[in-house]
Order: structure tokens, then C-alpha cells, then sequence
């Protein structure tokens, strides 16, 4: 009897370990690089500048002409702005690529 009951506490122990490890793993290849993510794109966002090439949520590129408080007015063609939030904002990789 005594055999059996150091046996099953050994096995908690080894199912604690173990989620321990897979809480671990998630949190180094999925929690981790997203939070970094999110802080790059908010920190890109909060250095948006007036000339600079950039991509709308929606696929619109263009180039920025104004920034207001949470908006950014986004010329998408010659004579042609839009009003986007700013929370709508991505990097343009092809205008990053190309410096």
C-alpha cells in the first residue's frame, strides 16, 4: 500500500513539471514575441512623421501630409487625402526596404 501511494505522489509531481514546462514554452513562442510586437507597432505609431510612407489596415498606401491628434491624413494619390485613425497605421516594408 505504501508503494503505491509514493508512486501516485511521484506522478504529481512529474504533471506538475510538466505543465510548468508547457506554460513556459507557450509563453517564450507565442506570448512573448507578440507582446514585442505590439510594442514596436505602438512605438512606430507614436513616431509617425509627415512625409513618411506608410500602409492603412485597409491596404491603402500613401504618404503621410498631416497628423492630428488621433487621426492622420494619408495622401493616396496626387490631390487625393484621406482622414485615417491612427490606430490604423502600419509601416510600409516596400518604402522600408528601398532606404
Amino acid at each position: 500500500m505504501n508503494i503505491l501511494l509514493q508512486a501516485q505522489q511521484g506522478g504529481d509531481y512529474s504533471f506538475l513539471i510538466m505543465m510548468v514546462a508547457i506554460f513556459a514554452i507557450m509563453y517564450f513562442f507565442m506570448i512573448r514575441p507578440q507582446n514585442k510586437k505590439q510594442k514596436e507597432i505602438a512605438n512606430f505609431r507614436k513616431n509617425l512623421e509627415v512625409g513618411q510612407s506608410v500602409v492603412t489596415a485597409g491596404g491603402i498606401y500613401g504618404k503621410i501630409k498631416d497628423i492630428e491628434d488621433n487621426a492622420v491624413i494619408v495622401e493616396i494619390a496626387p490631390s487625393v487625402k484621406i482622414k485615417v485613425d491612427r490606430n490604423s497605421i502600419y509601416a510600409d516594408a516596400q518604402a522600408q526596404a528601398n532606404k
